[in-house]
């Protein structure tokens, strides 16, 4: 029986199968090897020893450890047990010193290690989609806007530039977090590594160069659960940027903008089941909305870290569903904003269209700093300049008009200089330099594919 929507809707198969139970025993198994490498080399145990413990860790089955379990209700001494009865004489060096949180936590760390792999190359695909987009479209004019009114004028490339720029911030986030994030231990019960014969450090420190892993400087019974608020916090970064990225294309897509449109099979797909008109931006509201479920994961993320003394158990179960289903989701959204970002049907003509519809307005900005190099002062130029935009407004006049007919204006400024000044390609300020500033980071890390001149 399926009850998550993650086992049947949402994420990818080689995600999820990161957080499959069986991955998890098997970095687990990975661990306990580790754990028997560490004490080979230290000369605690025979080579001997330590391959039968490795060939025993090959061979525990999950259907076997849950067995175990029925009876010790334990799910990590079930896995020891398995692993003992294979490894004959040397099953006695199986775990030993150790403590469950040695062997989970740091089995959470090597998934996280998988996942990063993942989320690195997400990453980089939506930088590479953006920065396409950045060029192709990086003269074309479009509206820009502020608290939902029209603004000054833009370019869609800009635009596609500025959330380049924000996802490159939040690759740059998830390199600097893995000496923090992919962390293990092996310290034992309480931290101190008391279990370990006074070699807890040399041992540890085999243990994570086995597995590639950073190792807890602080630990306690189990790793530092700052960690994993971090992490969480992480993926709810870049869940926040992709959800203002879908709704912006969402608000484009508006009849009544008409800008850009997310891509709609016209022969087969279905807008809705009564009004066949419809043509919804359903990929990007499912990533808005998949986005609030991974920020809803902070909160948990941030109480778990509220463990009493060395540890307890409150956090064990939160965690099950915290990080596998931040991680599912946001490499599902990831992949998805790309899919819509590719396959985008841009409307230059409407861009244009909108454009011009309200250019006087939009250009009222250069039309009062072309007033103060006229000599007016700039709080006068402004008061002029929205005198006639309101007067337009209210009286449903062209702007153009209204200007040249008030006794004020028509001082400073005549009916050739309002149209060159009103000309929304000649008012874009720095935006190409701006562009290629980010793209020079962009390309710093993931290469150049596209020449932008």
């Amino acid at each position: 029986m399926m009850i998550c929507p993650l086992e049947f809707r949402y994420g990818r198969e080689m995600t999820k199968n990161i957080f499959t139970e069986e991955n998890r025993l098997k970095k687990m198994l990975k661990v306990e090897e580790a754990l028997a490498y560490a004490y080979f080399k230290i000369g605690k145990i025979k080579e001997e020893d330590f391959k039968n413990i490795k060939d025993a860790c090959k061979g525990v089955s999950l259907d076997r450890v849950k067995e175990i379990e029925k009876e010790t209700r334990h799910d990590i001494m079930a896995m020891v047990k398995a692993i003992s009865e294979r490894a004959g004489e040397s099953g006695r060096y199986v775990h030993l010193g150790a403590t469950s949180n040695d062997i989970i936590d740091t089995a959470v760390a090597l998934q996280l290690k998988e996942f990063y792999e993942v989320l690195e190359e997400d990453i980089k695909n939506l930088m590479r989609v953006l920065r396409r987009l950045s060029i192709k479209y990086r003269d074309t004019i479009m509206l820009g806007r502020t608290h939902g009114q029209h603004a000054l004028p833009i370019t869609f490339g800009l635009k596609c530039a500025v959330y380049l720029a924000e996802i490159t911030r939040h690759y740059e986030r998830i390199l600097e977090s893995r000496h923090r994030i992919l962390v293990g231990k092996m310290m034992g019960a309480v931290g101190t590594g008391a279990g370990f014969g006074g070699r807890a450090l040399e041992i540890e420190a085999f243990v994570m160069e086995y597995l590639g892993l950073g190792r807890e400087e602080g630990p306690t019974q189990i790793v530092g659960r700052d960690r994993y608020i971090e992490f969480i916090y992480l993926l709810s970064n870049i869940s926040t940027t992709l959800e203002r990225l879908a709704t912006e294309i969402r608000n484009l897509q508006r009849p009544e903008i008409g800008e850009v449109q997310e891509y709609f099979d016209i022969e087969k797909q279905v807008g809705s089941s009564t009004m066949a008109h419809k043509m919804n931006p359903i990929t990007s509201e499912n990533i808005c909305s998949l986005s609030r479920i991974i920020r809803s994961f902070i909160i948990p993320s941030f109480e778990n870290n509220i463990l009493w003394h060395e540890r307890d158990l409150t956090n064990s179960a939160g965690e099950r569903f915290t990080i596998p289903h931040a991680s599912i989701l946001l490499d599902d959204i990831l992949n998805k904003t790309i899919w819509v970002l590719e396959n985008l049907k841009v409307n230059e003509d409407r861009m244009k269209e909108n454009l011009e519809n309200v250019k006087y307005y939009i250009m009222d900005e250069n039309i009062i700093m072309r007033l103060v190099e006229k000599g007016l002062g700039r709080q006068e130029a402004h008061e002029i300049v929205r005198r006639c935009a309101v007067t337009s407004q209210l009286q449903k006049k062209n702007f153009k008009d209204i200007f040249l007919s008030d006794n004020e204006a028509k001082k400073y400024i005549d009916e050739m200089e309002l149209e060159e000044t009103v000309r929304p390609e000649k008012y874009l300020g720095n935006y190409r330099e701006i562009i290629e500033r980010i793209l020079e980071r962009v390309n710093n890390w993931i290469g150049s594919e596209e020449s932008y001149k």
